[in-house]
Formats: C-alpha cells, structure tokens, sequence
C-alpha cells in the first residue's frame, strides 16, 4: 500500500464538517458510502445516518467550535489519530435540557483512509460522563469530579 497524506485527509474532513462553517453536505465527498462511526460503543452506519447524526449533534449545542489538538498517521497512511476539543454552550446534547451551560467535551477519535482517501471508519471516544455532569449541574463546573 502506498504511503498517504492522510492526516491531510482528516483535517479537512475536521475543518470541512465540524468547523465553522459546519457544512455536512461535506460528507457526501469526504466519506465511504459504508461509512461507520462507532461512538459510545454504537455503530451508525451509512453515509445517509452519519450526516443525520451530525446534523443532529451540531444542532444540539450553541457556539459550536471544533478544535483540532494534534493528528497523526500510522507508516502507510490507513489510520489516522486525532484529540480535539469542541466547545459550546448546551442545547439539548445528551438528551439533556437546553440550558445554555457552558462546557468543553474532549476525544480522540481514530479513523480508517481508504486509498481512494475517502474515510471508512471513524472510532470515536470522548469525555462524555464529565460532560454529561456539567450539562445538568451548573455547579458542577466549580468541581466535575
């Protein structure tokens, strides 16, 4: 397999979709039609649920910003490995009340390019339990743990 840019590949991907100005209709040209993310330990799979996912996600916090901490790629190109940070003021995310709370989630997320730099697989993990606590307890800002 030949060697990619595929970091390249995934910040795109980052600054086309999640950052301003979020555009999911992105999707369409950056992802696999078999597209799978598995968050939270479920798959969503298909180019068509991932960009409703991200609709719905984006839709659910105020001020979106996505931040890219640092990405780097496995020798041949077909992993990519990315923390970020999305920050935001709460509108509903986690099927919580949209109370306006201010909060920052972090991730990483691992993603599998495929040589025709389309993505296949996006594994993501992120600080959901702390977040989630921020999200319904305004006062769990002063202490999250």
């Amino acid at each position: 397999m030949a060697r990619m840019d595929a970091v390249a590949i995934v910040e795109n991907f980052w600054r086309e979709v999640w950052q301003q100005p979020q555009n999911p209709d992105a999707i369409d040209r950056l992802v696999h039609e078999d597209f799978v993310i598995t968050s939270g330990g479920h798959d969503i799979r298909s180019r068509e649920a991932f960009k409703r996912w991200v609709i719905e996600f984006q839709s659910k916090v105020r001020n979106f910003e996505f931040h890219v901490i640092e990405t780097f790629q496995n020798e041949d190109g077909s992993r990519v490995a990315s923390r970020w940070r999305v920050t935001g003021r709460n509108n509903g995310l986690m099927g919580t009340e949209p109370n306006g709370v201010p909060f920052e989630m972090y991730g990483t997320a691992v993603l599998e390019v495929d040589q025709d730099g389309l993505l296949r697989h996006n594994w993501v993990e992120r600080n959901a339990y702390e977040v989630h606590g921020v999200l319904v307890n305004t006062d769990a800002q002063k202490n999250i743990f």
